[in-house]
């Protein structure tokens, strides 16, 4: 559970870049193909991966390699905990909310949901939406055995919080009275034909998920999801997100004037992730936004998140200019090690591809 930066920064280890092996496969249902990541997943010690590629605002290709479990092979309809990719579908649910006028991303949430825990601390009736989608909620990413309480007043500060997306998903629920999975399927699942996709895992069902592995390669645990996390565990094909992704790319759902809120920088993270060395790397300006975080290039805002849990990482940027982008679902605690090979082999961004890779020296 984490912001791009922060991840990739913890994950820095000597001898990241080992480019993909050379070969390509076609996908059934596309005319383009992905280099065969097999060599690659096999010398960064990842299980499995899952990808899905994005030209022009189209998915042109999508391919899975490894193992999605012992004796299961990953295929392009295996699930994956998204993790932290998570949050940016909830942005977009609480967005086409607002956008249908049935939440507000200003009001004070505290008319219509407050945290029992917070009770008693009146700096509760300043949160708001912007806030939550922004990491601006001076609450800390998850609460501790005491419960929740602020670590710094809202709006003063940016810290990465799931609690804060949890905040505005109780108070979307609330405002509306309709639970959140039927929200998020009523406006976000079914208009992106998102089949494979959902909050609460339906393991058995239909494809099972990806089982997480740890660093060693050992399997471990799937616990099931009997409860919506607005912040973490939902699940999806990478194909599934890529839709996903195009859509948020093209503002479907959303009026113009929630477009331009979800595309501004929100929180300037430049200062912190942009100090000394890295700045040459560094877009001309970097930041929170709704969901996302965006980086400014010349040529255009790239929207970036990635995920961490126990035996996942997941990766998802898309250029809004351009449309090209790209989805990286992993079942491993060494998924990060292989983000950058498949952005090299892929083709993708340059610019992207320096920025990630200054965050790591």
């Amino acid at each position: 559970m984490s912001n791009t930066a922060g991840m990739l920064k913890q994950a820095v280890y000597s001898g990241l870049i080992a480019l993909a092996a050379t070969a390509f496969v076609a996908d059934a249902r596309s005319n383009s193909t992905l280099p065969n990541m097999t060599a690659t997943l096999r010398e960064q010690r990842v299980e499995s991966a899952s990808v899905a590629l994005i030209r022009n605002g189209r998915i042109v290709s999508t391919g899975a390699w490894g193992m999605a479990g012992p004796d299961r092979a990953a295929t392009v309809a295996t699930p994956y905990n998204l993790a932290s990719l998570t949050k940016p579908l909830t942005a977009e649910v609480i967005l086409r909310l607002v956008s249908a006028g049935k939440l507000s991303l200003d009001e004070p949430m505290d008319r219509y949901w407050s945290d029992p825990d917070l009770s008693r601390d009146p700096r509760r009736m300043k949160l708001t939406v912007r806030m939550a989608l922004s990491h601006r909620t001076g609450l800390p990413n998850w609460r501790n055995a005491k419960g929740l309480a602020f670590d710094h007043d809202p709006g003063t500060t940016t810290g990465y919080s799931g609690e804060g997306y949890q905040y505005a998903s109780r108070y979307a629920e609330h405002r509306t009275g309709q639970s959140f999975e039927t929200l998020a399927g009523r406006w976000l699942f079914a208009p992106a034909r998102m089949r494979a996709s959902g909050y609460v895992s339906a393991q058995g069902e239909t494809v099972p998920i990806a089982v997480p592995y740890d660093d060693s390669g050992k399997p471990l645990p799937v616990a099931q999801v009997t409860q919506y996390n607005a912040a973490d565990l939902a699940h999806a094909t990478a194909r599934d997100y890529a839709r996903f992704l195009i859509d948020a790319r093209n503002d479907r759902g959303l009026v113009p004037s929630v477009a331009a809120e979800r595309s501004k920088s929100q929180a300037d993270l430049t200062p912190g992730i942009c100090a000394g060395s890295k700045a040459a790397t560094c877009p001309p300006w970097t930041g929170f936004g709704l969901g996302w975080q965006l980086l400014g290039f010349p040529e255009g805002t790239t929207m970036l998140h990635t995920g961490k849990d126990a035996g996942a990482f997941t990766f998802a940027a898309i250029n809004r200019t351009s449309g090209d982008g790209i989805v990286i679902l992993t079942n491993s605690d060494n998924g990060w090690r292989v983000i950058l090979p498949i952005l090299e082999s892929t083709g993708s961004d340059p610019k992207l591809i320096a920025f990630l890779r200054g965050q790591m020296t």
